[in-house]
């Protein structure tokens, strides 16, 4: 008896604590959870392209009456603390009016990078390494493979017979093609887009300006899923990383945010 009540306590003694994961970090819920609470920026961190982490002496990213609102006055992004795999995010997002140099008249810009991985900064000193769910007025759903050029970072998607320019376009069904730099195209992105203030294609599934729009990116092993108002408008599988830290870009616009959940699959 005293045998068995000593292993039982040492047993116990090495469980991890409550609330961790590997390294120390937080464990991760198995139920649908708010990854923003509605009060403060808790669970994410700053950062700006030659400014570096938690340094945002011009509230680039700040909370108002319950919403994120990133500002798009500096290029940078909010970044989770704690790495994801497996999930189903959801992000409620709208545009305001004002834009910002060099983007002062180009299409509203900003984006959800998921997988993100390694050093802050990692791409053009701004973000980490990753793959994007594009944010961009006429091409919100795009894929952007966020890397290094090396075969640690790709997507594969099946797309139509033609390009727009030098990417693919998304269509069910198409022939495989692999992409470890660049973007894959949603799948009704208007072939007469063009990068100026306010445009609108002819198939857009994103709302005007103004109004607010969901975007639901699923992670299930190594693949993706995008949908933008309730419509499938990418896939890809062979997504390489398959988890990581996600991160919100601040990219010349101003953006409102007032829903940020993550549910496990």
């Amino acid at each position: 008896m005293k045998k068995t009540l000593i292993i039982l306590l040492l047993a116990i003694f090495m469980m991890p604590a409550a609330g961790s994961g590997k390294n120390g970090s937080p464990q991760k819920a198995k139920t649908k959870q708010a990854l923003f609470n509605g009060k403060n920026l808790d669970g994410w961190y700053t950062f700006l392209k030659d400014k570096g982490r938690g340094n945002d002496p011009n509230q680039v990213f700040t909370v108002v009456n319950g919403v994120i609102r990133i500002s798009g006055e500096e290029f940078g992004c909010i970044t989770t603390i704690d790495e994801f795999e497996n999930y189903r995010l959801t992000v409620k997002f709208k545009w305001g009016r004002q834009t910002w140099a060099p983007r002062i008249d180009r299409a509203r810009d900003s984006g959800i990078l998921l997988h993100s991985v390694g050093e802050d900064g990692g791409s053009d000193n701004t973000w980490m390494h990753s793959i994007e769910c594009q944010m961009i007025e006429g091409g919100t759903g795009d894929i952007i493979v966020v890397g290094d050029g090396s075969k640690n970072f790709s997507v594969t998607v099946t797309a139509a017979p033609e390009k727009q320019g030098s990417s693919p376009v998304f269509m069910p069904g198409g022939e495989p093609v692999t992409v470890n730099a660049g973007r894959v195209n949603w799948q009704h992105r208007d072939p007469a887009w063009k990068d100026t203030l306010g445009f609108r294609g002819v198939r857009d599934v994103e709302k005007p300006i103004g109004k607010w729009n969901t975007v639901v990116c699923e992670a299930k092993g190594d693949n993706l899923l995008i949908y933008l108002n309730g419509k499938l408008v990418n896939q890809a599988s062979a997504v390489k990383p398959s988890k990581g830290k996600i991160q919100i870009q601040s990219e010349g616009a101003e953006l409102f945010i007032k829903k940020v959940t993550i549910q496990p699959l």
